[in-house]
């Protein structure tokens, strides 16, 4: 009877009358958190430099992939690279409140990854080509973008129904 959860539940123990169960025990308010401490200018400049490292490493990778890489693996390496940039700022400069609208964009992008998948199970016959290891990762593919495509209008059906009576 200690637990909260089990309290509330309980209506009748050892043939007595528990209901209704007491109020519950708010824990205090937390302490109020100091002010945050003033960033100096020279602090900036680091985080800056670090920034501005980081880039000049990708764009380093970036021009060894471009140089050395056929053709065909640029245009593709070049979607991929504009998908990836396109979903992180689609998905972190989202409010909580957008995040069900969201997961129907996702289960759009989903849908489109899995016809790809498809597309690759039974592609035309190229020489050269790992058609074993490339059938492998597009059934790995089609199997996780289906689980968050089926995922994704369970969720947003379940968003839905709040708003009936």
């Amino acid at each position: 009877m200690e637990d909260d959860a089990i309290r509330g539940f309980t209506v009748i123990k050892d043939g007595e009358i528990t209901w209704p169960a007491p109020p519950l025990k708010l824990p205090a308010p937390p302490a109020p958190k100091p002010a945050a401490a003033v960033v100096k200018p020279e602090e900036k400049k680091k985080s800056g430099v670090g920034t501005a490292v980081m880039m000049l490493v990708a764009a380093v990778l970036f021009a060894l992939i471009g140089l050395t890489a056929p053709a065909a693996f640029i245009g593709h390496f070049t979607v991929f690279v504009l998908a990836v940039f396109v979903g992180y700022m689609v998905v972190w400069n989202v409010t909580p409140a957008l995040h069900t609208p969201l997961m129907s964009v996702t289960n759009a992008i989903s849908s489109i990854i899995t016809i790809g998948a498809l597309l690759q199970v039974a592609p035309p016959h190229v020489a050269g080509r790992l058609d074993f290891t490339i059938l492998i990762i597009a059934v790995v593919g089609i199997a996780l973008t289906s689980i968050n495509t089926f995922g994704g209008f369970a969720v947003t059906r379940r968003m839905l129904m709040m708003f009936h009576k």
